[in-house]
């Protein structure tokens, strides 16, 4: 198989009750992210080999997760409360694989923006840092 199509993937956000239940966000169209990185060490010394830097690897940081949706105030409005709240809620991205992969994340929502062009879609873009590392299963 070349490929996987990414028609169907699902952006579910925690309401935070225990058991903890996930409802797919309405109306997304696009998911960007997760972007992982991993900070590096300079461990450099004046024995390095033919004075060449030498690294370890440092800190590991989820980075961020944007999604695109097309914007319905009625269906988005209540992730504003998101954007107030300092705390993680946890977030889940659902793939159409066949075996339903899913990255399981906490996160801090950090941007919401819409946009209502007068000759397209109502849109928005959500942000989300991640807190934590993600679960894959």
């Amino acid at each position: 198989m070349a490929g996987i199509d990414g028609f169907g993937t699902q952006f579910k956000r925690g309401d935070g009750a225990v058991p903890e239940v996930f409802t797919a966000l309405a109306n997304v169209d696009n998911i960007d992210g997760p972007s992982l990185s991993r900070d590096t060490i300079e461990v450099t010394t004046h024995g390095s080999p033919e004075q060449w830097k030498e690294y370890l690897g440092g800190l590991k940081d989820g980075g961020e997760v944007s999604i695109d949706v097309n914007y319905d105030p009625s269906a988005h409005d209540s992730l504003v409360a998101d954007l107030d709240d300092k705390a993680p809620r946890n977030y889940k991205i659902v793939f159409p694989d066949g075996r339903a992969t899913t990255w399981s994340f906490a996160a801090v929502m950090t941007g919401f923006s819409s946009s209502a062009p007068h000759d397209d879609k109502l849109s928005a873009s959500l942000t989300f840092q991640m807190s934590g590392k993600p679960t894959i299963s």
